[in-house]
C-alpha cells in the first residue's frame, strides 16, 4: 500500500487541530486560527477553506467569523459502546416531549456566543412557534443558550464573551454582563432556563443542558410556545421538570449509560 506523503499527514494533522479549536470555541477568526495554530495567515485561509469544503465550517458573511458547520453536528458524541449520536437520541425524545407537553421543541447547540437550532419540532396546536431548525440566535437571549452558558466553566464563559457586550433581540433581552451572571447562577440552581420574550415579544421558552461526562455542554432541550400559553411562571414551573427529563435522557443516551 501507497503511504501518504509526508506533507499530506502534516496538512491533515493540521486541520484536525482547527477541527478540535472550533467544536471547542465554537467561532474562530483566520486572526485567532493563525495564533492559535502558529501557522502563517495564508495557512489559516487554506485549513479554514478545507473545512468549509468539508463542511466542518461555516462562515455567514465575508470577513466574518467561522463557526462550526454541520458536518461537525454530525459527529457522534460516544462515551461508551451503548451510546447513540446526538442526533440520534434527541429525535427519539423530542418526538416523547411534543407528546408530553403539546408545544413546539427543538434541540439546540452553542456556536460561538450563539445557539443553533438543529432539530425541531412544531407543537400540534393551530397558534403555534413554528420550526426552529436552522435558526441562530444570540446565546444569551435564549433559553438554551442560557442553560448552556451556565454550565459554563467561568473561563470558558469569557473565551465566549471576551468584551462581555451583549446585544438585545428585544427590549426584554439583557444586555448587562452582572444581570446575566446572576441570571446563570439561577439557572445553576434550579438547572432550567427561561426566555419570556426575549428573542421574540411574542414567545415564551424553557430550555435543559445536555451535558458531556466531563460537565461542558453538549446541546440543550427547548420548549416554545406563544407567550399566553406560556409566558407565566406558574406554566414555566409546570413543564421545567419534563424539560429537564428529556435532557437527562438524551444526556444518558450519548454517554451510552
Amino acid at each position: 500500500m501507497r503511504k501518504p506523503a509526508r506533507g499530506a499527514i502534516g496538512s491533515a494533522s493540521a486541520v484536525l487541530a482547527l477541527v478540535r479549536l472550533l467544536a471547542r470555541r465554537g467561532s474562530v477568526t483566520v486572526t485567532e486560527v493563525s495564533r492559535e495554530l502558529d501557522v502563517a495567515v495564508s495557512t489559516a485561509h487554506r485549513l479554514l477553506a478545507t473545512c468549509v469544503r468539508e463542511g466542518f465550517a461555516r462562515q455567514d458573511h465575508v470577513g466574518g467569523p467561522y463557526t462550526v458547520g454541520p458536518a461537525l453536528h454530525e459527529l457522534t458524541l460516544v462515551v461508551g459502546s451503548n451510546a447513540v449520536s446526538l442526533r440520534d437520541a434527541g429525535a427519539e425524545v423530542l418526538a416523547g416531549l411534543r407528546e408530553q407537553v403539546g408545544e413546539t421543541v427543538s434541540l439546540a447547540i452553542l456556536e460561538g456566543h450563539h445557539t443553533r437550532f438543529v432539530q425541531s419540532l412544531e407543537g400540534p396546536h393551530s397558534v403555534r412557534v413554528s420550526s426552529r431548525l436552522g435558526l441562530l440566535m444570540p446565546a444569551h437571549c435564549t433559553s438554551g443558550g442560557k442553560a448552556m452558558l451556565a454550565a459554563l466553566t467561568p473561563a470558558a464563559l469569557r473565551k465566549r464573551y471576551p468584551s462581555q457586550h451583549l446585544v438585545a433581540s428585544t427590549p426584554r433581552s439583557i444586555v448587562d454582563w452582572d444581570d446575566l451572571q446572576r441570571e446563570l447562577t439561577r439557572i445553576r440552581r434550579r438547572g432550567w432556563a427561561a426566555n419570556v420574550g426575549e428573542t421574540d415579544p411574542s414567545v415564551a421558552a424553557l430550555g435543559a443542558a445536555v451535558l458531556l461526562g466531563t460537565g461542558e455542554p453538549a446541546a440543550a432541550v427547548c420548549v416554545a410556545a406563544p407567550m399566553a400559553r406560556l409566558g407565566t411562571a406558574t406554566r414555566l414551573r409546570a413543564l421545567a421538570p419534563a424539560v429537564i427529563e428529556a435532557a437527562s435522557l438524551i444526556q444518558q443516551r450519548i454517554r451510552g449509560s
